[in-house]
């Protein structure tokens, strides 16, 4: 799915932007509820998402995508609200960790190269 922006890969990438909200989302809550636990899995489901998104895409532009909903959950729910307090409490290493990891793994996830075309032989003759 390289090349140009069709209606189905903006389609796609649309719905990659929505994944990576929800799951940013989530990993938000799970990381308040089980920390060491819950970093890792939503670390975990943050590359499931990355992933989903460099292998349906077929470029790093789906990443980015996800990538981009991701941040814009975590942003949404670090920002104080009006009677000054947070949505969900925003102190401890985890979230930094969250934060830091997750850019890790879009960085890992977009420059991952593809697998070749064709197939690689096993050995080659000597001469």
């Amino acid at each position: 799915m390289t090349g140009t922006l069709t209606p189905a890969r903006i389609a796609a990438l649309l719905g990659l932007l929505v994944a990576g909200a929800l799951t940013g989302a989530a990993g938000w809550l799970v990381i308040g509820l089980w920390f060491p636990g819950g970093l890792l899995l939503a670390l975990l489901a943050l590359f499931g998402v990355f992933l989903a998104g460099r292998l349906t895409t077929g470029s790093g532009l789906g990443v980015g995508a996800a990538a981009v909903g991701w941040f814009l959950a975590y942003v949404v729910l670090s920002l104080p609200r009006p009677e000054g307090d947070f949505l969900l409490g925003s102190s401890g290493i985890g979230l930094y960790a969250y934060l830091l990891g997750g850019a890790a793994i879009a960085v890992i996830c977009a420059t991952m190269k593809s697998a070749p075309d064709r197939p690689v032989p096993a050995t080659r003759p000597r001469r």
